[in-house]
């Protein structure tokens, strides 16, 4: 039924002002970058700046003695490797427990993440710190990868993906002569796109914001992501703002812009894997 013209507009209306209020913040930052820091110190809830002020992304060219090209490159590399890598493990994984759930270990590597999910994170740093210094892969980029390729929300999105494909059409391949190989990439997989495409985008979003599983890895500023950076980088510019703000724009523009475009797909995939199976 049609709701009256007068309720929607009371409900736009509200929508708009909690959206100016959840976007003010981000607003804010985008201006700090650009006033200098006694401007904001004295005038902190102006809207617009005095003056265009670009000396800020001239001061953070170079901090800590590492260029921050240096963490920009660190940053797409391992968030794009790690989401790789992670999607594929996460992808065999999930369709392994989907065809044999019977298996004693693939209940427990079910359990396994289900325990990963429940507790704090921070938990999680100390063993998997151990098996990184096990493996001799302490401050290295591959140990930084490995670790943030661990996905259990990633995992269970496939998992109940799969259980809605019907067993017949992987039945029907087996008989056909298909192995399980086969039968993963070329009857799977093609229906499974929207799914991985969705898994890949949150995998994207959730590793470009990872900080702490970096910097217990890493043994030097050369391995830094941009938010690392940014977290270190506040101690050393001190009440910088201006640079605070500039390095927090550098760090958080590029999620926001795969977020934006890719909102409706990261949203529906959600939906997909909760709903369905």
């Amino acid at each position: 039924m049609k709701q009256p013209l007068g309720l929607r507009l009371l409900a736009y209306s509200v929508a708009i002002l909690v959206s100016i209020f959840f976007l003010y913040p981000y607003w804010w930052m985008l201006l700090g970058a650009f006033r200098p820091t006694e401007a904001v110190l004295t005038n902190p809830l102006q809207l617009w700046p005095e003056s265009l002020d670009f000396s800020a992304f001239e001061s953070i060219a170079r901090v800590s003695g590492v260029p921050i090209w240096r963490y920009i490159v660190n940053s797409i590399f391992i968030t794009a490797a790690s989401t790789v890598i992670g999607v594929a493990i996460t992808a065999l994984g999930a369709y392994a427990l989907t065809r044999r759930p019977d298996l004693l270990a693939f209940k427990m590597l079910r359990s396994g993440f289900l325990l990963t999910m429940m507790y704090p994170y921070m938990l999680l740093v100390i063993p998997v710190y151990i098996v990184i210094f096990k493996l001799g892969l302490l401050g290295t980029y591959t140990g930084i990868i490995l670790f943030l390729a661990l996905g259990p929300v990633q995992f269970f999105l496939f998992e109940q993906f799969f259980r809605s494909i019907p067993g017949e059409i992987i039945e029907a391949a087996i008989v056909d002569g298909a192995s399980e190989a086969q039968v993963f990439l070329m009857v799977v997989m093609p229906v499974s796109m929207p799914v991985v495409a969705t898994v890949t985008i949150i995998t994207f979003l959730l590793n470009w914001a990872q900080w702490f599983p970096v910097l217990v890895i890493s043994r030097s500023p050369d391995t830094y992501t941009l938010p690392v950076a940014l977290l270190n980088m506040t101690g050393e510019l001190g009440v910088n703002f201006q640079g605070i703000m500039a390095i927090a724009i550098i760090t958080t523009v590029p999620a926001t812009i795969v977020f934006l475009i890719a909102q409706r797909r990261v949203m529906q995939g959600m939906a997909d894997g909760s709903v369905k199976g």
